[in-house]
């Protein structure tokens, strides 16, 4: 079977964005994801009876990742439904969460934004090609390379 020529792929053109300090619409953004990590990461040695960030902590990190799902599946649910106000309900629960899974994983907000800083400007597809191809599948993943 003959192969198809690929076609090439047109330059994408970068999109400005206002910051929060530009008067950005939305407001501060990382901001409240930064102080909302900073209060999971000081729930993380309170009660677990008192605090729900205490007792996701507790149970460990495969039932963090689990919860995290979860969450994640509802704002898909909601976002295929085309339900917005239950979306932006659920997309704060996912944010939460990774803020949980973040705090359980020893990672800093800093480390996530610095990377997508990295990757502004640049066409996805540009940045996943890219990036340097796997040599095999890590052992204990199903995450095909």
């Amino acid at each position: 079977m003959p192969k198809k020529p690929i076609k090439a792929i047109k330059a994408v053109k970068p999109i400005k964005v206002a910051t929060a300090a530009q008067g950005a619409p939305g407001g501060p953004g990382a901001q409240v994801l930064d102080r909302l990590y900073a209060v999971v990461q000081q729930r993380r040695s309170a009660d677990p009876a008192v605090s729900h960030s205490a007792r996701l902590l507790s149970r460990g990190t495969a039932k963090v990742a689990q919860k995290f799902g979860e969450e994640a599946v509802e704002c898909l649910i909601e976002a295929v439904a085309g339900n917005k106000t239950a979306l932006i309900g659920e997309s704060a629960d996912v944010l939460y969460h990774l803020l949980v899974m973040w705090v359980d994983a020893g990672l800093e907000p800093e480390a996530v934004w610095t990377e997508l800083e990295r990757r502004e400007g640049v066409s996805g597809i540009a940045e996943k090609a890219a990036r340097p191809k796997p040599l095999a599948m890590r052992p204990g993943t199903s995450k095909i390379p």
